[in-house]
């Protein structure tokens, strides 16, 4: 009866372990299964979830390449929305900066280090052109200009200011007129004609809005001034 006994404890504890044995390895499969499984849908939401596109400083299209300022402008939209004038991702002139007015925007920066050295606007229809264009003859070589108007940038223009202008590098100065809209960037100094300029006229027929063109944006990357 003892040996009967021990027999079946015998049988009872191999049933048990083949049995541990069959489920551990059954369960194993499933889990390897599972991870497997959780892995392969992880890469795949991974490869599906779209990647953010790469912004650039100003907001521009593309990168701008070493050892050139990135940029990006805007005129005033008819009378109502000032310009804005943002370089290496600082905004230099805006309305929400408070800093722009009806007529010639402009800011001046160090062609060699970016830096901020002045802003103004002159009030090209009630205002007087003489500070203008003293201002536009104090600008020291070197110096990176940028220009955009609002409302009206070219009534109270004369010949002397227009000249001065065409000589940091515009082309269009010569034909801005009423109401015209108007973007530009050149420098004092330059040799060339600045291939940084937009301009759109101010047609009756094609105004976007009652009295003015649409807006001109324009944006770019400026050499740095070498030594």
């Amino acid at each position: 009866m003892r040996v009967a006994g021990a027999a079946k404890l015998v049988v009872a504890v191999v049933v048990f372990l083949l049995t541990f044995y069959v489920i551990s390895q059954v369960f194993e499969i499933k889990m390897d299964a599972s991870l497997g499984n959780l892995f392969a849908r992880s890469a795949l939401d991974t490869a599906a979830r779209p990647t953010k596109p790469p912004r650039y400083k100003c907001g521009i299209s593309k990168a701008c390449p070493e050892k050139h300022f990135a940029f990006k402008m805007a005129s005033g939209a008819a009378n109502v929305v000032g310009p804005k004038i943002c370089l290496e991702d600082n905004v230099l002139m805006s309305g929400v900066k408070n800093n722009v007015g009806r007529g010639i925007n402009v800011a001046l920066v160090n062609g060699k280090t970016g830096e901020l050295l002045d802003t103004r606007y002159f009030d090209m229809w009630g205002g007087n052109v003489a500070p203008f264009i003293e201002f536009l003859k104090s600008i020291q070589d070197g110096t990176i200009v940028l220009m955009g108007t609002y409302d009206d940038g070219a009534t109270k223009l004369n010949d002397e200011a227009r000249r001065l202008i065409a000589e940091l590098g515009s082309t269009s100065i010569t034909n801005l007129g009423f109401r015209d809209n108007w973007v530009f960037c050149g420098g004092k100094g330059i040799k060339t004609k600045s291939p940084f300029e937009q301009h759109i006229k101010n047609n009756k027929d094609t105004n976007k809005y009652e009295g003015w063109p649409e807006v001109v944006e324009m944006e770019g990357c400026i050499p740095q001034k070498q030594d």
